[in-house]
């Protein structure tokens, strides 16, 4: 067992949070247990969120990831933000970038446009979502020139240009959806329609994404399904996340929190959970693994270092 993985392991017990044994399952032994990995940032509205933002890259760069993400802000609000980050970040650290684009509150000429000018600054990687709602409206209602969904968009980017386009999945299901059978099933259409992989949403535990991904399996779906990470800052910030995303909370989480912020150790019962999560995935043959960073490079760093993932790039070639 990894020492990293011991550490943890009594972290976790010091919060008294039950956990599995953790050993390498026979049916991948010999495989590189190191997982690739890739992260979302988003786009800068202000001076200091400019200098938050940077500082993530640069520390995180090293690492050398498959890829970096840029979202697009609830309602679509950093459209241009998200345009001018993704541009700088392909050209300062030469990372691959994958931008985001929604169906939401534009026109569909407006929207391929705004893919054109990615395709024509060489940014040929999209996350292709529907949205959140604008802000002041409870649920998404379609631009009456726009897509209607996210299968709409993905087969106008399919049609447009050599993409390739990721999406989302939910292994907890989507707010708006009628279950994970409908989750699985919008998950095909989406593949079906021009997509070549899939990010979930963040979820707390290691079997809520296998169960999903057996689903998915089940239903036809051969496409990659990347598990997304989403290494914990704050508690309370990350439950409302929860609550408008659907993911599900376990009742020992939210005690082993309690604890934790009881004993002033958020931060070191995160990295741990966060890290068990991501060998319990790994040991279940998941190779990619996609962080949220929000901005704050410092967990997924820790994270990543726990699972062996050092610094692969000089500072010089990413400054």
């Amino acid at each position: 067992m990894h020492t990293s993985l011991i550490i943890i392991l009594n972290i976790m017990n010091l919060f008294n949070v039950r956990s599995r044994e953790i050993q390498e399952p026979t049916y991948i032994k010999g495989r590189d247990m190191t997982p690739n990995v890739s992260f979302e940032f988003f786009p800068p509205q202000s001076l200091d969120a400019s200098f938050r933002l940077w500082k993530t890259v640069k520390d995180l760069a090293p690492l050398d990831p498959n890829f970096v993400s840029v979202t697009y802000g609830a309602g679509g609000t950093t459209r241009k933000l998200t345009h001018e980050a993704v541009a700088a970040i392909n050209k300062n650290y030469g990372l691959k970038v994958a931008a985001h684009l929604t169906c939401v509150d534009a026109s569909r000429t407006e929207t391929l446009k705004i893919a054109s000018a990615y395709a024509a600054a060489g940014i040929k990687d999209i996350v292709a979502l529907r949205g959140d709602a604008p802000k002041g409206q409870n649920k998404f209602i379609p631009h009456k020139d726009g897509f209607a969904n996210s299968v709409e968009l993905i087969a106008a980017l399919s049609e447009t240009s050599d993409f390739n386009i990721r999406v989302g999945a939910y292994p907890d299901p989507h707010p708006d959806a009628r279950g994970t059978d409908a989750d699985v099933e919008w998950l095909k259409r989406k593949i079906d329609a021009g997509a070549s992989s899939a990010i979930t949403q963040f979820f707390f535990e290691a079997d809520t994404f296998f169960r999903f991904r057996d689903k998915c399996a089940a239903a036809g779906i051969a496409a990659p399904i990347v598990p997304g990470i989403l290494p914990i800052d704050s508690w309370k910030k990350i439950r409302g996340f929860a609550a408008r995303s659907g993911a599900v909370i376990p009742t020992w989480l939210d005690e082993a929190y309690e604890k934790a912020m009881r004993d002033d150790r958020e931060e070191l019962l995160s990295i741990a959970l966060a890290t068990e999560l991501c060998s319990h995935l790994i040991e279940g043959g998941v190779e990619d693994l996609h962080f949220y960073t929000l901005n704050k490079p410092h967990l997924t760093r820790e994270v990543c270092h726990a699972m062996g993932i050092q610094a692969q790039m000089t500072l010089e070639k990413v400054a």
